[in-house]
C-alpha cells in the first residue's frame, strides 16, 4: 500500500487490508491488533494513510490499563466497542468512556494520560485512532461526545470534523470521521468531494462495499480517487469511515 496516490493516478483504487495481516501484541492484559507500524510492530509498508497513523484495536483485561504516559503533537481518538474506559490526563480531565460516545484529546505540546478498563470484572474493546495534526505545537485539548445507536443506525454519522459539525468532536486536521450501524442487508452511501480519499474499518460483522468488496471484522479498506462509497452490511455491522485529504 502506498501512502501517497500517484501524480497521474484517476482511476479509483482500492487497497484492502486484512485483519489476519495486521501487526499483532498479546500482552496477556492486552491484546491488541495494529493496522499500521506501531511499537515493536514496524511494517515499511504500513506506516500510516494519508493524515491516519494509528488503528489498534485492544481488548483490555478487567482492571488493567494504561498507566500515565506522555504524548505529543497528535489527535487521539477513542472509540469504546465494548466495556467502558477510565480516563485520567494532565489537563486535569477524569472522565469514563462507553459504547456510542467518541473522546478526543490533542497532545499538542504535551499531555500526560492513563486510560484503564473501568470494570474489575467485564473485558474492553476499543479502537484507539491517531491523526497527524495540521500544525504541530499546539495547545493541548480534549472533547468527549456521545452518539446514540438512533443516530448511527443505518446510515454514517460525522463524529469528529475540523469544524466541529453537526455537533460532531474537533479535530486539528482536514479529517472527517463517521460512524454507522448496518443490519444485515442494509446499505448506505458516501460521496466524497474532488480530491478526497478514505480508510473504511469494519469494526465488527461484515460489510460489502461497491457490490464488490466483502470486508470482515477487523479488515481496512484504504480508497483513492473514488467518487462515493456504497456499504451493505452482509450482517449486522459496525464501521468506521475516514473521509481524508
Amino acid at each position: 500500500m502506498h501512502e501517497q496516490p500517484s501524480a497521474t493516478s484517476s482511476q479509483p483504487t482500492f487497497t484492502v487490508r486484512r485483519a489476519k495481516d495486521r501487526g499483532h501484541a498479546d500482552h496477556g492484559w492486552l491484546d491488541s491488533w495494529h493496522t499500521f507500524s506501531f511499537a515493536d510492530y514496524y511494517d515499511p509498508a504500513h506506516m500510516s494513510f494519508r493524515s491516519l497513523r494509528v488503528i489498534n484495536d485492544d481488548r483490555i483485561a478487567p482492571g488493567a490499563g494504561f498507566p500515565s504516559h506522555p504524548h505529543h503533537d497528535m489527535e487521539i481518538i477513542t472509540y469504546v466497542l465494548d466495556g467502558a474506559v477510565a480516563h485520567k490526563d494532565s489537563m486535569g480531565n477524569g472522565s469514563v468512556i462507553r459504547p456510542g460516545e467518541v473522546q478526543r484529546m490533542s497532545a499538542g505540546t504535551g499531555v500526560v494520560h492513563s486510560e484503564f478498563n473501568h470494570s474489575q470484572t467485564e473485558p474492553l474493546r476499543l479502537l484507539q485512532i491517531w491523526i497527524k495534526p495540521s500544525q504541530l505545537g499546539l495547545a493541548p485539548g480534549y472533547e468527549q461526545k456521545a452518539f446514540s445507536t438512533e443516530e448511527r443506525l443505518g446510515r454514517l454519522r460525522l463524529v469528529a470534523s475540523p469544524d466541529g459539525a453537526d455537533g460532531s468532536v474537533t479535530l486539528q486536521q482536514n479529517a472527517r470521521i463517521y460512524a454507522g450501524l448496518l443490519d444485515m442487508g442494509e446499505k448506505t452511501n458516501h460521496a466524497f468531494a474532488s480530491s478526497r480519499h478514505a480508510w473504511l474499518q469494519v469494526a465488527r460483522g461484515q460489510v460489502r462495499v461497491n457490490n464488490s468488496i466483502e470486508l470482515m471484522e477487523g479488515d481496512g479498506l484504504a480508497v483513492q480517487d473514488a467518487p462515493s462509497l456504497e456499504i451493505e452490511g452482509i450482517d449486522s455491522a459496525e464501521v468506521l469511515l475516514f473521509d481524508l485529504s
